[in-house]
């Protein structure tokens, strides 16, 4: 008898550790799992020195001025942080407003579907992703127009990912994957039917190189639309807080600086384009967009506890805790910045290429 308990007790523990490794905590159920956490393309034994190697780029703030040394400063953050994130988050990373009644993924979903609306494409016309991430967008938006969705991502490895979730969602027909730079895009010149880049283009160290890019490789008349990082006109640069808040924004998410809500307009004119409409998706009476977050906490320390046992036993790579609680602190200052109204994560710009040009 006392057998029988002991290895009914030996599997009610081993199946619990497995539910709390493996099952709670996953956004995305057909993403990652915890104990698959890796640090993207970058070899196991090389990731704190990654990380490492990334929060010393703020320590030189002259090179955050260099166009040419944040490429590799973004695609290091992404080779860090993309499995965390789909772990945790999901596929698609970025933020919606949240909507009483639907799911973070329903919130999510609409808000990608808006994107491809608001520029008008048709079924089986062409249309560019600029930052596709691991392709949560873009399945979405493929599903949702039947346009061809061709993205680019700086990160190798996160278009290995974006390959294989679109095969899995059998999506893969109508969408593309390239590994590129955005500010040098592989693309011909007026070749797509449309654009939009959701949260993407906060990582460009200067916004009118690639706007310039994406008014190149777009059509005459096509439109593109983007919900851009910035800081919104309640951000006081005299003010510490403000201050301290912004800086946190930008050192967590790869940003070589934050612009603000009224230079990206005039970024856009000055390369060319129409501006159709300019809208903060995350002011009143839009409801708040960092709620996700704040409920989210208990979930955060439970993965936390999670992350440090798969690295103490050699799961997961040294480093990992450094940039899980790395994502953690930054996810404080987006709630501080969200809930003190300076930063908004979706100031929408609709814009069109003019039929003359």
């Amino acid at each position: 008898m006392e057998s029988i308990t002991l290895f009914f007790t030996g599997a009610l523990l081993a199946a619990g550790i497995y539910w709390f490794l493996c099952v709670l905590g996953p956004a995305e159920r057909k993403g990652k799992r915890a104990v698959d956490l890796s640090g993207g393309s970058i070899s196991a034994e090389k990731v704190q020195d990654n990380y490492k190697q990334y929060w010393s780029f703020f320590r030189r703030p002259k090179e955050i001025e260099t166009a040419d040394k944040v490429p590799d400063f973004v695609d290091t953050f992404y080779n860090l942080v993309t499995d965390i994130y789909e772990w945790g988050w999901g596929q698609s990373f970025h933020f919606s407003p949240h909507i009483p009644g639907k799911s973070h993924r329903d919130a999510t979903r609409l808000h990608e579907e808006m994107a491809v609306d608001l520029i008008q494409v048709k079924p089986g016309q062409k249309i560019l992703d600029v930052g596709c991430g691991v392709g949560g967008p873009m399945r979405a938006i493929a599903s949702h127009s039947r346009a061809n969705v061709v993205g680019i991502t700086i990160n190798e490895y996160q278009v290995n990912r974006a390959r294989l979730h679109n095969k899995k969602a059998g999506l893969d027909a109508l969408c593309e994957v390239v590994c590129g730079n955005f500010l040098q895009m592989p693309f011909d010149d007026n070749s797509f039917d449309g654009a939009y880049s959701i949260e993407a283009t906060c990582h460009a160290p200067k916004l009118e190189e690639v706007y310039a890019e994406i008014y190149r490789v777009l059509k005459p008349g096509s439109m593109y639309v983007s919900y851009e990082w910035v800081t919104t006109e309640k951000f006081k640069p005299e003010d510490d807080e403000h201050v301290e808040v912004i800086q946190g924004i930008e050192r967590g998410d790869a940003l070589p600086g934050l612009r603000a809500y009224v230079d990206i307009a005039e970024t856009a004119k000055k390369v060319g384009f129409e501006i159709v409409k300019e809208k903060d998706l995350a002011a009143p009476p839009a409801e708040p967009w960092w709620s996700r977050l704040k409920m989210g906490r208990l979930a955060y320390w439970r993965n936390h506890v999670v992350v440090q046992i798969l690295s103490a036993v050699g799961v997961a790579p040294k480093g990992t805790v450094d940039v899980h609680e790395m994502l953690f602190k930054t996810a404080d200052y987006l709630t501080r910045g969200g809930e003190t109204g300076i930063f908004s994560p979706m100031h929408m710009i609709l814009c069109r290429k003019p039929e003359s040009s």
